[in-house]
């Protein structure tokens, strides 16, 4: 009875109960379910590797794209700059992040992971791929590229971002 009535007055939930059993919730509030419930789950999968979500998203973004200034990592990790600037912060303090000066701009700061962040990031991807794997386990095979696809077209439709 509690789950209903915490359902009916969770952001998104249509107010109407013929609404709530046709539409139900907004896509939105779903998708914000979702994020919850995985950054919970991986800073549970993380806390063995003392990280956090936010530490480990960082990283993943510099193995892709290293060389990035603090804003840009922030932008790309989807927090603030005074975030990111934590999290840089204690990346480097443990090693795991390198920063210079940018080529051709010296006021410019580049982050980059050192061989002792990559080799964290290959002990951590077997918990995070359980992770993954328990979010599509339910999801039959012909749906999961199609759920994929719906999340990089909403993700591209908002920011203007397509992956590839």
């Amino acid at each position: 009875m509690a789950e209903a009535a915490d359902r009916d007055m969770a952001p998104g939930a249509d107010c109407d109960a013929d609404a709530e059993t046709s539409k139900g919730p907004l896509t939105i509030y779903l998708v914000k379910q979702l994020e919850l419930a995985i950054r919970s789950f991986m800073d549970d999968a993380l806390r063995p590797y003392g990280l956090t979500t936010f530490q480990y998203t960082a990283l993943t973004v510099l193995q892709h794209r290293g060389g990035l200034s603090s804003a840009q990592l922030a932008r790309r990790s989807f927090v603030r700059p005074q975030t990111m600037h934590e999290i840089v912060r204690s990346l480097e303090e443990r090693g795991l992040i390198e920063r210079a000066h940018a080529p051709g701009n010296r006021r410019i700061m580049e982050a980059r992971l050192t061989p002792e962040g990559e080799e964290l990031l290959t002990a951590c991807a077997s918990a995070v791929q359980t992770l993954e794997d328990r979010l599509l386990l339910d999801m039959p095979e012909k749906r999961r590229s199609a759920f994929r696809q719906g999340l990089e077209d909403g993700l591209a439709s908002l920011t203007g971002w397509h992956h590839g």
